[in-house]
Protein backbone atom coordinates (compact mmCIF):
# COMPACT_ATOMS: atom_id res chain seq x y z
CA UNK A 1 0.00 0.00 0.00
CA UNK A 2 1.48 3.33 -1.11
CA UNK A 3 2.00 6.07 1.44
CA UNK A 4 1.55 9.83 1.14
CA UNK A 5 3.33 12.50 3.18
CA UNK A 6 1.39 15.75 3.48
CA UNK A 7 3.72 18.67 4.21
CA UNK A 8 2.28 21.74 5.95
CA UNK A 9 4.56 24.73 6.59
CA UNK A 10 3.16 26.62 9.59
CA UNK A 11 3.71 30.28 10.37
CA UNK A 12 1.14 32.06 12.50
CA UNK A 13 -1.64 29.58 11.73
CA UNK A 14 -2.85 28.78 15.25
CA UNK A 15 -6.48 29.42 14.31
CA UNK A 16 -6.57 27.21 11.21
CA UNK A 17 -4.06 24.38 11.70
CA UNK A 18 -6.45 22.07 13.55
CA UNK A 19 -9.19 22.41 10.94
CA UNK A 20 -6.64 21.95 8.15
CA UNK A 21 -5.48 18.65 9.66
CA UNK A 22 -9.01 17.38 10.24
CA UNK A 23 -9.98 18.11 6.64
CA UNK A 24 -6.91 16.28 5.34
CA UNK A 25 -7.70 13.28 7.53
CA UNK A 26 -11.30 13.27 6.31
CA UNK A 27 -10.18 13.19 2.67
CA UNK A 28 -7.74 10.31 3.21
CA UNK A 29 -9.98 8.35 5.56
CA UNK A 30 -12.87 8.63 3.10
CA UNK A 31 -11.98 9.15 -0.59
CA UNK A 32 -8.36 7.98 -0.39
CA UNK A 33 -8.60 5.19 2.20
CA UNK A 34 -6.69 2.87 -0.13
CA UNK A 35 -3.52 4.71 0.94
CA UNK A 36 -1.72 5.24 4.21
CA UNK A 37 -0.57 8.74 5.06
CA UNK A 38 1.37 10.93 7.45
CA UNK A 39 0.96 14.65 8.12
CA UNK A 40 4.21 16.53 8.68
CA UNK A 41 3.73 20.00 10.15
CA UNK A 42 6.78 22.26 10.09
CA UNK A 43 6.73 25.16 12.54
CA UNK A 44 8.63 27.95 10.80
CA UNK A 45 9.28 30.05 13.92
CA UNK A 46 5.63 31.01 14.40
CA UNK A 47 5.17 34.16 16.51
CA UNK A 48 1.88 32.90 17.97
CA UNK A 49 0.93 29.67 19.76
CA UNK A 50 0.84 27.59 16.58
CA UNK A 51 3.29 25.04 17.96
CA UNK A 52 1.12 24.54 21.05
CA UNK A 53 -1.80 23.76 18.76
CA UNK A 54 0.41 21.41 16.80
CA UNK A 55 1.37 19.62 20.03
CA UNK A 56 -2.30 19.13 20.89
CA UNK A 57 -2.90 17.55 17.50
CA UNK A 58 0.11 15.29 17.91
CA UNK A 59 -1.07 14.09 21.31
CA UNK A 60 -4.42 13.19 19.77
CA UNK A 61 -3.18 11.70 16.48
CA UNK A 62 0.41 10.70 17.24
CA UNK A 63 0.23 7.74 14.86
CA UNK A 64 -0.46 10.04 11.90
CA UNK A 65 1.29 13.31 12.73
CA UNK A 66 4.95 14.33 12.80
CA UNK A 67 6.06 17.70 14.14
CA UNK A 68 9.17 19.49 12.91
CA UNK A 69 10.18 22.65 14.77
CA UNK A 70 12.71 25.03 13.21
CA UNK A 71 14.85 27.25 15.42
CA UNK A 72 13.47 30.44 13.84
CA UNK A 73 11.63 31.74 10.80
CA UNK A 74 13.52 30.66 7.68
CA UNK A 75 10.73 31.14 5.14
CA UNK A 76 8.06 29.03 3.50
CA UNK A 77 10.31 27.26 0.98
CA UNK A 78 12.98 26.16 3.51
CA UNK A 79 10.16 24.95 5.78
CA UNK A 80 8.72 22.90 2.93
CA UNK A 81 12.15 21.45 2.13
CA UNK A 82 12.60 20.48 5.78
CA UNK A 83 9.30 18.63 5.52
CA UNK A 84 10.36 16.89 2.31
CA UNK A 85 13.58 15.77 3.97
CA UNK A 86 11.62 14.26 6.87
CA UNK A 87 8.96 12.60 4.68
CA UNK A 88 8.87 8.82 4.31
CA UNK A 89 6.03 8.55 1.79
CA UNK A 90 6.08 7.34 -1.81
CA UNK A 91 4.79 10.79 -2.77
CA UNK A 92 4.36 14.12 -1.00
CA UNK A 93 1.69 16.80 -1.10
CA UNK A 94 2.56 20.27 0.13
CA UNK A 95 -0.25 22.62 1.14
CA UNK A 96 -0.53 25.80 3.18
CA UNK A 97 -2.16 25.84 6.61
CA UNK A 98 -4.40 28.87 6.04
CA UNK A 99 -7.32 27.04 4.34
CA UNK A 100 -6.98 29.16 1.20
CA UNK A 101 -6.31 26.05 -0.92
CA UNK A 102 -9.12 23.49 -1.39
CA UNK A 103 -8.07 20.39 0.53
CA UNK A 104 -10.70 18.27 -1.23
CA UNK A 105 -8.68 18.75 -4.43
CA UNK A 106 -6.20 16.16 -3.12
CA UNK A 107 -8.45 13.39 -4.43
CA UNK A 108 -8.12 14.65 -8.01
CA UNK A 109 -4.38 15.24 -7.56
CA UNK A 110 -3.86 11.65 -6.41
CA UNK A 111 -5.91 10.40 -9.39
CA UNK A 112 -3.58 12.32 -11.73
CA UNK A 113 -0.61 10.73 -9.93
CA UNK A 114 -2.20 7.28 -10.41
CA UNK A 115 -2.30 7.98 -14.15
CA UNK A 116 1.51 8.10 -14.14
CA UNK A 117 2.31 11.78 -13.58
CA UNK A 118 5.36 12.40 -11.39
CA UNK A 119 4.23 15.95 -10.56
CA UNK A 120 0.70 17.28 -10.12
CA UNK A 121 0.41 21.05 -9.84
CA UNK A 122 -2.72 22.70 -8.47
CA UNK A 123 -2.36 26.26 -9.71
CA UNK A 124 -4.22 29.44 -8.84
CA UNK A 125 -6.34 30.22 -11.87
CA UNK A 126 -8.17 32.93 -9.92
CA UNK A 127 -7.68 34.57 -6.54
CA UNK A 128 -10.08 36.06 -4.03
CA UNK A 129 -7.26 38.23 -2.67
CA UNK A 130 -6.99 42.01 -2.72
CA UNK A 131 -6.19 43.91 -5.91
CA UNK A 132 -2.62 44.58 -4.74
CA UNK A 133 -2.02 40.88 -4.09
CA UNK A 134 -3.36 40.01 -7.54
CA UNK A 135 -1.26 42.67 -9.26
CA UNK A 136 1.91 41.55 -7.48
CA UNK A 137 1.22 37.92 -8.34
CA UNK A 138 0.66 38.76 -12.00
CA UNK A 139 3.88 40.80 -12.17
CA UNK A 140 6.00 38.20 -10.36
CA UNK A 141 4.82 35.23 -12.38
CA UNK A 142 5.02 37.13 -15.67
CA UNK A 143 8.73 37.59 -14.95
CA UNK A 144 9.09 33.93 -13.94
CA UNK A 145 7.35 32.77 -17.11
CA UNK A 146 9.93 34.60 -19.21
CA UNK A 147 12.36 31.76 -18.42
CA UNK A 148 9.89 28.89 -18.06
CA UNK A 149 6.60 29.28 -19.97
CA UNK A 150 5.27 26.12 -18.26
CA UNK A 151 4.87 27.98 -14.97
CA UNK A 152 1.14 28.76 -14.60
CA UNK A 153 0.22 32.44 -14.71
CA UNK A 154 -1.17 32.38 -11.16
CA UNK A 155 1.68 30.35 -9.71
CA UNK A 156 1.42 27.48 -7.23
CA UNK A 157 2.47 26.17 -3.82
CA UNK A 158 -0.07 23.33 -3.70
CA UNK A 159 1.70 20.44 -5.41
CA UNK A 160 2.01 16.66 -5.38
CA UNK A 161 5.40 15.15 -6.19
CA UNK A 162 6.61 11.59 -6.48
CA UNK A 163 9.61 10.48 -4.47
CA UNK A 164 11.76 10.83 -7.58
CA UNK A 165 10.64 14.43 -8.12
CA UNK A 166 11.27 15.27 -4.45
CA UNK A 167 14.82 13.90 -4.69
CA UNK A 168 15.49 16.17 -7.67
CA UNK A 169 14.17 19.24 -5.84
CA UNK A 170 16.22 18.45 -2.73
CA UNK A 171 19.37 18.04 -4.82
CA UNK A 172 19.28 21.65 -6.06
CA UNK A 173 21.90 23.82 -4.38
CA UNK A 174 21.73 27.51 -3.59
CA UNK A 175 20.07 29.58 -0.87
CA UNK A 176 17.91 31.87 -3.02
CA UNK A 177 15.50 29.36 -4.49
CA UNK A 178 12.65 29.74 -6.95
CA UNK A 179 10.57 26.76 -5.83
CA UNK A 180 8.10 26.66 -8.73
CA UNK A 181 10.91 26.86 -11.27
CA UNK A 182 12.86 24.09 -9.52
CA UNK A 183 9.82 21.78 -9.48
CA UNK A 184 9.14 22.17 -13.21
CA UNK A 185 12.77 22.33 -14.33
CA UNK A 186 13.23 18.55 -14.19
CA UNK A 187 10.87 17.96 -17.12
CA UNK A 188 9.18 15.01 -15.41
CA UNK A 189 5.62 14.23 -16.50
CA UNK A 190 3.38 16.90 -15.03
CA UNK A 191 -0.37 17.45 -14.78
CA UNK A 192 -2.02 20.80 -14.00
CA UNK A 193 -5.26 21.38 -12.11
CA UNK A 194 -6.74 24.91 -11.87
CA UNK A 195 -8.57 26.22 -8.82
CA UNK A 196 -9.68 29.47 -7.23
CA UNK A 197 -7.62 30.52 -4.22
CA UNK A 198 -9.90 31.58 -1.39
CA UNK A 199 -9.47 34.74 0.65
CA UNK A 200 -7.82 34.43 4.06
CA UNK A 201 -10.42 33.78 6.76
CA UNK A 202 -8.21 34.43 9.79
CA UNK A 203 -4.73 35.61 10.70
CA UNK A 204 -2.41 37.65 8.52
CA UNK A 205 -0.12 36.62 5.72
CA UNK A 206 3.53 36.04 6.56
CA UNK A 207 4.47 37.94 3.40
CA UNK A 208 4.83 41.65 4.12
CA UNK A 209 6.00 44.21 1.56
CA UNK A 210 9.71 43.49 2.06
CA UNK A 211 9.19 39.73 1.93
CA UNK A 212 7.36 40.09 -1.36
CA UNK A 213 10.01 42.48 -2.67
CA UNK A 214 12.79 40.00 -1.83
CA UNK A 215 10.81 37.16 -3.39
CA UNK A 216 10.33 39.20 -6.58
CA UNK A 217 14.07 39.97 -6.76
CA UNK A 218 14.95 36.31 -6.09
CA UNK A 219 12.61 35.10 -8.78
CA UNK A 220 13.85 37.68 -11.27
CA UNK A 221 17.53 36.89 -10.73
CA UNK A 222 17.11 33.13 -10.32
CA UNK A 223 14.56 32.48 -13.03
CA UNK A 224 16.05 34.26 -16.03
CA UNK A 225 18.79 36.28 -17.68
CA UNK A 226 16.32 39.14 -18.03
CA UNK A 227 18.27 41.66 -15.84
CA UNK A 228 21.55 40.99 -17.68
CA UNK A 229 19.86 41.22 -21.05
CA UNK A 230 18.12 44.42 -19.93
CA UNK A 231 21.48 45.90 -18.96
CA UNK A 232 23.04 44.90 -22.29
CA UNK A 233 20.15 46.28 -24.30
CA UNK A 234 20.06 49.51 -22.33
CA UNK A 235 23.82 49.90 -22.73
CA UNK A 236 23.54 49.48 -26.51
CA UNK A 237 20.68 51.98 -26.74
CA UNK A 238 22.51 54.51 -24.56
CA UNK A 239 25.72 54.13 -26.58
CA UNK A 240 23.83 54.57 -29.84
CA UNK A 241 22.04 57.65 -28.51
CA UNK A 242 25.37 59.08 -27.29
CA UNK A 243 27.00 58.50 -30.69
CA UNK A 244 24.05 60.13 -32.42
CA UNK A 245 24.25 63.12 -30.11
CA UNK A 246 27.98 63.45 -30.79
CA UNK A 247 27.29 63.43 -34.52
CA UNK A 248 24.73 66.21 -34.08
CA UNK A 249 27.26 68.30 -32.16
CA UNK A 250 29.94 67.80 -34.86
CA UNK A 251 27.50 68.73 -37.63
CA UNK A 252 26.41 71.84 -35.77
CA UNK A 253 30.07 72.79 -35.25
CA UNK A 254 30.78 72.21 -38.94
CA UNK A 255 27.96 74.50 -40.00
CA UNK A 256 29.10 77.13 -37.48
CA UNK A 257 26.14 76.63 -35.21
CA UNK A 258 26.39 76.60 -31.46
CA UNK A 259 25.50 73.02 -30.39
CA UNK A 260 24.02 74.11 -27.10
CA UNK A 261 23.79 76.95 -24.64
CA UNK A 262 24.69 76.62 -21.01
CA UNK A 263 25.27 73.50 -18.99
CA UNK A 264 21.71 72.05 -18.96
CA UNK A 265 22.22 69.50 -21.80
CA UNK A 266 25.46 68.28 -20.21
CA UNK A 267 23.79 67.82 -16.83
CA UNK A 268 20.82 66.00 -18.36
CA UNK A 269 23.06 63.54 -20.20
CA UNK A 270 25.28 63.15 -17.12
CA UNK A 271 22.35 62.39 -14.82
CA UNK A 272 20.71 59.94 -17.23
CA UNK A 273 23.91 58.02 -17.93
CA UNK A 274 24.94 58.14 -14.25
CA UNK A 275 21.54 56.76 -13.21
CA UNK A 276 21.79 53.95 -15.75
CA UNK A 277 25.27 53.04 -14.49
CA UNK A 278 24.07 52.97 -10.88
CA UNK A 279 21.15 50.70 -11.80
CA UNK A 280 23.52 48.36 -13.63
CA UNK A 281 25.93 48.29 -10.70
CA UNK A 282 23.04 47.49 -8.36
CA UNK A 283 21.96 44.53 -10.50
CA UNK A 284 25.55 43.26 -10.69
CA UNK A 285 25.78 43.65 -6.91
CA UNK A 286 22.67 41.50 -6.46
CA UNK A 287 24.27 38.72 -8.49
CA UNK A 288 27.58 39.02 -6.63
CA UNK A 289 25.83 38.89 -3.26
CA UNK A 290 24.04 35.69 -4.22
CA UNK A 291 27.32 34.13 -5.35
CA UNK A 292 28.94 35.10 -2.05
CA UNK A 293 25.95 33.88 -0.03
CA UNK A 294 26.02 30.51 -1.82
CA UNK A 295 29.79 30.16 -1.29
CA UNK A 296 29.28 30.44 2.47
CA UNK A 297 27.10 27.33 2.13
CA UNK A 298 25.06 27.94 5.27
CA UNK A 299 22.14 25.52 5.78
CA UNK A 300 18.73 26.61 4.50
CA UNK A 301 17.17 25.77 7.85
CA UNK A 302 18.04 24.44 11.30
CA UNK A 303 15.78 21.89 12.94
CA UNK A 304 15.32 22.30 16.67
CA UNK A 305 13.32 19.13 17.20
CA UNK A 306 11.37 16.40 15.44
CA UNK A 307 8.45 14.81 17.29
CA UNK A 308 7.19 11.53 15.88
CA UNK A 309 6.55 7.94 16.74
CA UNK A 310 9.30 5.52 15.77
CA UNK A 311 7.14 3.95 13.09
CA UNK A 312 4.54 6.55 11.96
CA UNK A 313 1.59 5.16 10.07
Amino acid sequence: MAKFSIIIPVFGNSETIALTCRKIMNVFDDSLNRYTYEIIMVDDGSPDNSFSEMRKLYEKYSNKITLVKLTRNFGQVPAMLAGYKTASGDAVISISADLQDPIELMKEMVEKWEEGNEIVVAYREQREDSILHRLFSRLAYSIARSSNPNIPQGGFDYVLMSKKAVEYVLSFRGRHKFFQGDVLWSGLSTAFIPYTRKSRQSGTSGYNFWSKYKMLIDWTLDASYLPIRFMSGLGIITSFAGALYCLIIVLNWYFNKIPFKGWAPIMIVFLIVGGIIMVMLGIIGEYLWRIYDDLRDKPLYIIESITQKESPQ
